[in-house]
């Protein structure tokens, strides 16, 4: 199997090939120039073939030039030469105003003056041979226009699919086929207007009738380009709209990157992509696809060229000028972009892409890049301060569990092992005292027990992590079904969509309050349990048909007894951006419905941004 090394230098051979016959071919033709009178439609006509060709019309899936009418009338009434050297140049100056690479500069117009010369030089030796002779004037003229188009067409591609089929990017089937409808839809255009260009021929050719023949053409040329233009602006800012969005919808899982390799081959076509996120002062790779070789961290050099950036460096030639992780691809990638992350001023990552065309990321690309970098550099410093919240909040949770132990099981201990002590001195003189001694330190380290099995039941895995949300509640209503007399419903509507631990956590936690006050305080014989999964919405709601309360008289007992619930369902819902809402009268039940929004998700972590937003 051939190296990709090798491949790539077979192309280059290949191309500086196609170079040297096709700019000889137009030097030949300088010296077959023969001086013409007619210079106002010579003009013309090259302003009109400029024009089509700076400006290709849209076309199925891609895009092409109609400009072989031109290059057909020019040879008519100049002769094969001037449509070699006019058609040539402008390609030339076309590729430079684009600043494409070198050898595509050079390749471009060669190959285009090879497949004129050679269908002029095929339709030349036929029509030295009598084979298109015919006694219908128009048929002939159709038949000769039809067989130098397609000669035309038929060198251009074998020239050009050569070179994309030995170069190492692959070339698939899709592409070839795309290619070859494009160029067919092309000739069937030109094919058309050279039949009424035949059937118009004989009357006057003047620089007017010139004009007002062909400028419907290049008007549809230009009418055409802008408009794919604006198309192609709108599908860029759509692509970029979409990966922005999904990334933070999805920025608390792993299925953001996914998102983010997918729709960003529609933004910007490259061959290898590395992104690198900054975690305590050390670089690392956060994900990378494509022609890449990666290492474990970025050290010496590297690091302080990455570190303080604040712009976007662009290397269009590797040969050149090396960029700062050069050994982190291939060696046949040549154009790198190098976009860093920029959040307050803080480079936080860099978006590191790459092509294997020299001088091949043009400017609206490398616009495209830097935007898709800047947000991308907000979801990554978004998901920085989730972590940071949830590890803050995990440190709360064990300090809270430390502080029971100590008040609580400690000194319930403390107390156990002095009354011990006590009645180790008094067995023998006082057996009754001493024996209400140990029972009351037995009471003390019963208790001390629960409270001990308690802190550990909260240290294990919480129950939404072990078996998901709606698991857990299921779980949580057969337990209270065993212990009390009460009826329960569960319903769950909608299509269920995972969410954060730490949301799942704080729904399970007011649910788990929601039951216990009613189960303690309401008297209930029935509870009905929703959970609805809605496009914008999760909803849970309880209800139960108990005694009911008063919510004033609740509120003012919540004010003197920090420990109700009610306040503590209503910090979990506020740490969600969630609402609560409890609706209840003496006598007449309690419907406790919490409302937690989706921020539009489908999938994925579908409350998390909710959650940030605590």
């Amino acid at each position: 199997m051939v190296s990709s090394h090798k491949r790539e230098n077979y192309a280059k051979f290949y191309m500086i090939l196609i170079a040297l016959i096709g700019w000889t071919i137009v030097g030949y033709s300088f010296f077959q120039i023969e001086p013409t009178d007619e210079i106002a439609i010579l003009l013309l006509l090259t302003a009109f073939l400029a024009v089509t060709e700076y400006f290709p019309i849209p076309l199925m899936r891609g895009s092409t030039t109609i400009t072989f009418p031109f290059i057909f009338i020019m040879q008519g009434l100049f002769g094969i030469s001037y449509p070699i050297i006019i058609y040539a140049v402008i390609v030339l100056v076309i590729n430079i105003l684009h600043e494409r690479p070198l050898r595509i500069i050079l390749f471009n117009p060669a190959q285009l003056a090879i497949s004129v010369f050679t269908a002029d030089f095929i339709l030349t030796y036929l029509n030295g041979t009598q084979v298109l002779a015919t006694n219908n004037e128009l048929l002939n003229g159709i038949l000769t226009y039809g067989l130098f188009l397609a000669f035309f067409f038929i060198v251009n591609n074998l020239i050009v699919d050569f070179v994309l089929l030995i170069r190492p990017q692959p070339y698939p089937f899709f592409m070839f086929k795309t290619k070859t409808f494009t160029e067919v839809g092309s000739a069937a255009i030109s094919l058309l207007y050279g039949v009424m260009m035949v059937y118009l021929n004989g009357r006057t050719v003047d620089v007017f009738s010139m004009f007002f023949f062909f400028s419907p053409l290049v008007a549809v040329s230009l009418l055409y380009s802008v408009i794919s233009t604006l198309e192609n602006e709108k599908k860029r800012l759509n692509a970029l709209f979409s990966i922005t969005t999904v990334v933070n919808k999805n920025i608390h899982s792993t299925d953001w990157i996914e998102t983010f390799k997918t729709i960003f081959t529609q933004i910007v076509d490259v061959q290898a992509i590395m992104l690198w996120v900054k975690e305590n002062d050390v670089w690392k790779i956060l994900y990378y696809d494509g022609r890449v070789t990666p290492k474990e961290e970025l050290t010496g050099e590297a690091l302080a060229r990455f570190d303080g950036k604040k712009e976007p460096i662009v290397y269009q030639d590797r040969v050149k000028k090396l960029g700062p992780i050069d050994e982190f691809f291939k060696k046949d990638m040549k154009a790198f972009v190098y976009s860093p992350m920029v959040v307050e001023d803080e480079t936080i990552g860099m978006l590191v892409v790459a092509k294997s065309r020299s001088r091949s990321f043009e400017e609206d690309e490398i616009h495209s890049i830097a935007t898709l970098s800047n947000q991308l550099a907000v979801a990554v410093k978004t998901r920085y301060l989730i972590e940071e919240k949830e590890k803050r909040i995990i440190l709360e949770e064990r300090n809270r569990i430390a502080r029971g132990i100590h008040d609580g099981v400690a000194q319930t201990l403390a107390g156990a092992v002095m009354n011990l002590e006590t009645a180790e001195r008094k067995f023998d003189r006082n057996r009754e005292e001493t024996r209400k001694l140990i029972h009351e330190s037995m009471e003390k380290l019963r208790l001390s027990l629960r409270e001990v099995r308690e802190s550990i039941y909260e240290l294990r895995p919480y129950p939404t992590e072990r078996v998901g949300l709606s698991a857990a509640i299921s779980k949580r209503i057969k337990m209270i079904k065993s212990e009390y007399d009460i009826s329960f419903s569960f319903d769950i509507r909608g299509q269920e969509v995972p969410l954060s631990s730490m949301v799942e956590k704080e729904l399970f936690d007011i649910f788990q309050e929601s039951l216990q006050n009613t189960v303690k305080h309401a008297k209930a014989t029935k509870i009905d349990v929703l959970l609805s999964y809605q496009k914008e919405h999760i909803i849970l709601k309880i209800k139960d048909n108990g005694v009911g309360f008063s919510l004033f008289q609740a509120m003012v007992k919540a004010q003197n007894n920090p420990h109700f619930g009610i306040l503590n369902m209503n910090d979990a819902a506020e740490k969600i951006n969630a609402t609560l809402q409890i609706d209840s009268k003496e006598g007449q039940g309690t419907d406790i419905t919490l409302t937690v929004p989706k921020m539009g998700l489908e999938g994925g972590s579908t409350v998390d941004q909710a959650y940030a937003g605590g």
